[in-house]
């Protein structure tokens, strides 16, 4: 026991050093960061995957403390009710001035007087179309219309029915599988790395890796500084625009030091990098979906 107390010790410790080391190249200089884990200074900063880990145990961690999760808005019933008012007045308004038009169609002189009302009775029909899809799927708290959803595979078709009873539990299967599947951003990006210097001999699928996950170690980091801002009240619109400025410079700055390029080549594969990390999202986003539906 004595020594496996030692060696927890020991890590936990070694694990603190390194990480003081780590955060502030991660930070400011992340292209020599990783451009100097990959050539061989393993031993001076914490490896990408276990500081990857690690924060997302703190980020998941802290949303869990805060009480922050995935959840559809749902109105109370009295707001619903005068909601529902609201849009059957509108569908009557639009009947009674169909009906009108069609009174006028009727005394119309010339067929360019017919014509003119014609259309401003299809647009009227077009706006009740669209206000009674409203009103069908205004029940509170579901998703009306996805149980109808029939694939013919009978275990996606139940998760399909569970999800239109009860959006806020798959919303919190969602946020579950994004902490236990992580990693799977990992080499669902590496291909677009790989496009980025295709058919390179001096560029490796380490290289590649290595660089993914010290940016995706950015990126959970970030994530965790912008919830603790939304927390003391820093508005949504400015966090996303801080994002959209902060990512895409680190991002820059990762490739130019990393791979060692020109300030062109670094900004154009930034360019395209932001591309392909919105794609890989989106991909992480769909598969974690389907594990909900089918799990």
């Amino acid at each position: 026991m004595g020594a496996i107390g030692h060696e927890l010790a020991h890590g936990v410790f070694h694990f603190e050093g390194k990480i003081w080391r780590t955060l502030p190249m991660l930070l400011f200089h992340p292209g020599a960061l990783t451009r100097r884990y990959i050539d061989g200074e393993r031993a001076r900063f914490v490896s990408p995957l276990a500081l990857f880990l690690f924060i997302l145990f703190v980020l998941f961690a802290m949303l869990s403390v805060i009480g922050a999760h995935l959840e559809l808005p749902e109105l109370e019933e009295k707001q619903g009710h005068s909601a529902r008012v609201k849009i059957e007045q509108s569908i009557a308004r639009n009947g009674e001035q169909i009906a009108r038009l069609t009174t006028e169609r009727a005394r119309a002189a010339t067929q360019a007087d017919r014509d003119a009302i014609d259309a401003r009775i299809a647009e009227r029909q077009r706006d009740t179309a669209a206000t009674q899809t409203v009103l069908a799927t205004m029940e509170g708290g579901k998703l009306s219309g996805l149980e109808k959803v029939r694939t013919g595979w009978k275990r996606l078709d139940k998760g399909l029915a569970k999800a239109a009873e009860n959006p806020n539990l798959m919303l919190y299967k969602l946020q579950s599988n994004a902490y236990k599947f992580a990693w799977v951003l990992i080499p669902l990006s590496l291909p677009f790395m790989w496009m980025l210097f295709p058919f390179s001999r001096r560029f490796t699928t380490y290289d590649h890796a290595i660089f993914v996950t010290y940016s995706l170690c950015f990126v959970s980091l970030f994530g965790i500084a912008l919830s603790l801002a939304g927390m003391n009240g820093a508005t949504g619109g400015l966090l996303m625009v801080f994002a959209s400025i902060a990512i895409p410079i680190h991002m820059y700055k990762q490739l130019r030091g990393t791979y060692q390029i020109g300030r062109l080549g670094a900004a154009l594969r930034t360019v395209l990098m932001f591309v392909a990390a919105n794609v890989a999202l989106a991909g992480f986003i769909t598969l974690l979906m389907g594990l909900g539906l089918v799990g």
